[in-house]
């Protein structure tokens, strides 16, 4: 049997690069909800998970819910590229679970946005981005 490097139980440290990448989201979501919150919004949920998928910001501004993804990138054009069809149905599924979970949650409307981070500009907010 080969030899651990590791104890049994021991977590497995995570690639650098992975932690890099989880630390730039962490910040593009909190500069995505500040910038929501000066725009008016309620921030209701950060990086909601359910066993269908994650919200990245779930927000309110009176009867308007909305699902937000985030995308960080260099660019706010790669950032715009980044939001793909598969990952729209992840968060429209995400979405549906979230309703189920709070549905005393009064809204008129509900729509998903996007909101794109890169560095040094200011997040651009997308009304609208994707429907269900």
């Amino acid at each position: 049997m080969a030899s651990r490097s590791r104890p049994l139980g021991t977590p497995r440290a995570a690639a650098p690069e992975r932690v890099a990448a989880f630390r730039t989201g962490l910040s593009a979501e909190s500069r995505a909800a500040a910038y929501l919150i000066a725009k008016g919004f309620r921030i209701l949920s950060r990086r909601w998970r359910s066993p269908l998928g994650e919200i990245d910001i779930v927000a309110r501004r009176r009867g308007l819910l909305i699902f937000v993804e985030v995308k960080a990138r260099a660019t706010l054009d790669e950032a715009a590229e980044a939001v793909t069809q598969r990952q729209q149905r992840r968060i429209a599924q995400a979405a549906e679970a979230w309703l189920a979970t709070f549905p005393k949650t009064a809204f008129t409307d509900a729509r998903f946005d996007a909101v794109l981070v890169a560095p040094g500009k200011l997040p651009r907010h997308i009304p609208a981005a994707f429907e269900s």
